[in-house]
């Protein structure tokens, strides 16, 4: 989440009315994430609560004709007694609008907090959401490609270049080459797949106390490798911010609570350590990226490559396959 996009309050008022949420009380841009432009909106009907929404206007790394795929998969989990916000659709029915060329949605806003420094208990409750999202979405009848798969992270680190990779550190060149040459020759392409939600860090998640109120920003979900989806969650989950220290109780709490709803099967489980490189190399070349090429004036937090650098040479360290029991 980010903001790029500007909105004048005649702008925003007229958006806001188009769906049949109320008046416009207050909007608020939200810094967080790199991808699209995002508000937290507060409208109010006449003698009632005011009510809370998330605007989302699309930049360019999310293609408008996903959006039918995102945000119907909202309304399908949300229907499945999943923790997902639902779409909130405009006076015509439609899931979303464009604005001066640009797509937008509101979205149902969810109470919770993202957690910085999550108890056992918070992520083994996070692993076994995660599993429920994956068998809720086994019927959802559409279907994406990865758009941040293999060839995506050859290309955004590619496009990043030796030169602009050891501008952000020595070693950053060396560690992509090594490992990019062992992933795109090893990557598995027989593992069980699904819908899967593919960004699931603790800034998408929402939490009151150990219960998980809402999984959010859904915008790189795609059908790709279930257990991958595991692998980002746990890269995510299970280190220091920094990267520089592994978690081993997040680990443990993590994996027993996906697995108390969906049991990984043998091949999944083997397949663990491999996936677990490829989640923190795909995080690694679009924080390189986006270090690299993100537009000054952009109210956006850069974050930085090296901390999944760092979790990349810990997944690649054979001593370490063993946080994944076979």
């Amino acid at each position: 989440m980010a903001v790029y996009t500007r909105l004048g309050a005649e702008e925003m008022s007229a958006i806001i009315a188009a769906f049949n949420v109320g008046t416009l009380v207050s909007a608020k841009g939200i810094a967080e994430g790199v991808s699209n432009s995002n508000w937290l909106i507060e409208t109010q009907e006449t003698d009632s609560a005011p009510r809370r929404f998330i605007l989302t206007v699309y930049e360019g790394r999310t293609d408008t004709a996903d959006l039918p795929f995102f945000l119907d998969l909202l309304d399908h989990l949300a229907a499945r007694g999943c923790p997902v916000p639902r779409t909130m659709h405009d006076r015509d029915g439609a899931s979303h609008r464009m604005h001066e060329g640009k797509a937008l949605a509101l979205i149902e806003f969810l109470p919770g907090v993202s957690v910085s420094d999550p108890t056992p208990g918070q992520t083994r409750a996070v692993g076994a959401a995660l599993a429920q999202i994956h068998l809720a979405a086994t019927d959802f009848g559409s279907e994406r490609a990865n758009s941040m798969g293999p060839a995506a992270w050859q290309q955004l680190l590619g496009d990043c270049g030796p030169d602009g990779l050891e501008s952000i550190h020595s070693e950053l060149a060396r560690i992509v080459s090594r490992e990019l040459a062992v992933l795109m020759t090893r990557w598995p392409a027989d593992l069980p797949r699904g819908v899967i939600h593919a960004d699931l860090f603790p800034d998408n998640v929402l939490m009151l106390g150990e219960k998980v109120t809402g999984l959010i920003d859904f915008y790189f979900a795609c059908t790709d490798i279930t257990a991958y989806d595991v692998a980002v969650t746990h890269a995510a989950w299970c280190f220091s911010a920094d990267g520089t220290r592994f978690l081993p109780a997040l680990s443990a709490a993590l994996l027993e609570g996906y697995e108390s709803v969906r049991p990984l099967s043998p091949q999944e489980r083997n397949a663990l350590p491999l996936l677990a490189r490829g989640a923190a190399m795909r995080f690694l070349a679009t924080r390189a990226y986006d270090w690299l090429n993100t537009p000054d004036g952009a109210l956006v937090t850069l974050k930085d490559p090296m901390a999944f650098a760092r979790r990349l040479e810990f997944y690649a360290d054979p001593v370490n396959a063993a946080i994944f029991p076979a």
